[in-house]
């Protein structure tokens, strides 16, 4: 990492952004790390910019955005490694129902049960209680349409269970015309 802004302890200032999100169990803002560090959000995502590339280059550890969270994790290339060493045994998967309603949940977010049911073409209370179970998906809010449904979110647990470091790594998909389709829209690859 050289050529790198220095503050005034001769410490990269990206060095310390390291050591925040290193000791930090959950995702935290630029504001947080703003504030903590007491330098601007500019300099914070110049120096998140940085250890990117430098972990991308040469480490396999990595950066995951959740929304405007940022979270230091280990890479995906290495996760059985991680595993092993942990001692860690994926005992469950998860079924074709759980991944249909997680990839609308994750294309769609925020979304509602019901806008989950309808596209689904099915009830999918038991399938997002068990999303809610394995930490993948979380409530993020209300809808402020009649009832107040309850609204749908993923989680960093999401971004790792699947080893991509933001939504934005999703692949694109595109929706089938009615016409092409009997019932509900759905995805295609």
């Amino acid at each position: 990492m050289s050529d790198i802004q220095e503050n005034s302890a001769d410490k990269p200032l990206s060095s310390m952004v390291e050591a925040l999100l290193f000791t930090s169990a959950a995702p935290v803002s630029l504001s947080q790390l703003s504030t903590a560090l007491e330098v601007s959000e500019k300099e914070i995502q110049t120096s998140i910019n940085e250890l990117k590339e430098y972990y991308s280059a040469s480490r396999y550890l990595s950066l995951q955005w959740h929304g405007k969270r940022v979270q230091l994790v280990t890479s995906a290339d290495i996760s059985d490694k991680v595993e092993k060493f942990l001692g860690i045994e994926t005992t469950s998967s998860l079924t074709q129902a759980s991944l249909e309603a997680l990839a609308i949940i994750a294309y769609r977010q925020p979304i509602t049960r019901p806008q989950i049911d309808e596209i689904r073409g099915v009830n999918s209370d038991g399938v997002v209680r068990n999303l809610l179970s394995k930490g993948l998906i979380e409530e993020v809010g209300r809808d402020e349409g009649v009832g107040r449904a309850i609204l749908y979110g993923t989680t960093s647990d999401f971004l790792s269970y699947f080893g991509i470091s933001s939504l934005d790594e999703l692949p694109a998909f595109d929706v089938l015309p009615a016409a092409e389709t009997e019932g509900p829209q759905i995805l295609k690859d």
